[in-house]
């Protein structure tokens, strides 16, 4: 009976003494309560490099993104380093006469990575510098192993993976992303770049990187798509989650120092797993699909542009990202100094 009572009172206007909207009913409580905030520290800027000088090529997929030469890139990060910019990731378009089965490219010293990171070390110091370590980019396969006999052998890819690893460290990389989910790279990584001295070098680990519809506009970007079959055998099936914690627990045992969810708005619940789990920072890439679906929905009029920008960032936090990967990072950064 007084449990009915309560129940009665409890739910009777006259006695509602839970009232939630108390604390939404002015912009400044609903500012001052906020549990998730975004700050300018929390995104990385992925950046799409290109031999030349005077470039600046849109990407038709990506709306509002461009291939970059480098002497554009430095103007770009400059005016961004006023707003606040931490940290940027470097995409190569390699020419397709420098590509090969090995994608031996990936090991010249003055090739377009290792300048752009020595020009960005030399002009922005601190600016954080994060290399992709993959071998797509750079492979006549477009996959991100060895390919033999028609398969993505793993063990094979190893010493390719650390000796791109190691070339961007002497470059100038701060933090090195293997992104091309062959098992036990982390630790072969961190090995070799221990072995040459680079021991400050960090890795972020493409941790759960998915096998994802999603990546889309971004191989258009790099011109680097497989030239057969799919990523399937290497990159995580879509469906699975807890296959997730198995590849969290191996990196950390392998030396990981961050780790990685790829792609983001689909995998807010892969995040979440992942940022309970782990004992280092949570990234997640709101890779090129996520990024284009939403400005082609405001050209169609279909949402308003910045509040679905900020909703689907503020989310991918929210779920537990420490970092956020995005394209929007540069509209972003202006709005935070506005």
């Amino acid at each position: 009976l007084i449990k009915r009572l309560r129940h009665t009172l409890y739910m009777t206007p006259d006695y509602l003494v839970r009232r939630p909207r108390r604390n939404r009913r002015s912009a400044g409580l609903r500012d001052m309560l906020q549990e998730t905030i975004l700050h300018p520290s929390d995104f990385v800027w992925p950046v799409f490099i290109k031999e030349g000088t005077g470039i600046r090529e849109p990407i038709k997929s990506m709306p509002g993104v461009s291939r970059l030469s480098v002497d554009e890139l430095v103007k770009d990060v400059a005016t961004l380093r006023t707003l606040g910019l931490k940290a940027i990731a470097i995409f190569p378009v390699i020419e397709d006469s420098l590509k090969d089965s090995n994608a031996t490219e990936a090991f010249n010293h003055d090739g377009l990575v290792p300048r752009a990171l020595k020009t960005l070390k030399d002009q922005f110091p601190e600016l954080v510098l994060i290399t992709d370590v993959a071998m797509d980019p750079y492979s006549s396969d477009g996959h991100d192993g060895i390919v033999e006999n028609g398969k993505i052998v793993n063990d094979a890819s190893l010493d390719v993976l650390a000796h791109m690893a190691l070339v961007q460290a002497e470059a100038g990389a701060d933090v090195v992303a293997p992104s091309d989910m062959m098992d036990g790279r982390v630790a072969h990584i961190r090995g070799a770049l221990d072995e040459g001295s680079y021991t400050d070098t960090a890795i972020l680990s493409y941790t759960a990187k998915y096998a994802s519809c999603y990546y889309g506009p971004f191989r258009e970007a790099l011109d680097s798509a497989p030239k057969f079959g799919d990523k399937k055998t290497y990159q995580m099936n879509p469906a699975n989650s807890r296959e997730a914690l198995t590849e969290l627990e191996l990196d950390l045992v392998e030396g990981a120092d961050m780790v990685m969810v790829k792609p983001a708005l689909a995998y807010l619940d892969i995040i979440s797993l992942i940022k309970k789990e782990s004992t280092v920072p949570v990234a997640a890439y709101q890779v090129s699909g996520e990024y284009a679906q939403l400005l082609l929905a405001a050209e169609a009029g279909l949402l308003d542009l910045k509040t679905a920008r900020d909703e689907s960032l503020t989310a991918i936090k929210r779920a537990g990202s420490d970092l956020i990967f995005s394209y929007f990072t540069p509209d972003a950064l202006k709005d935070f100094n506005a």
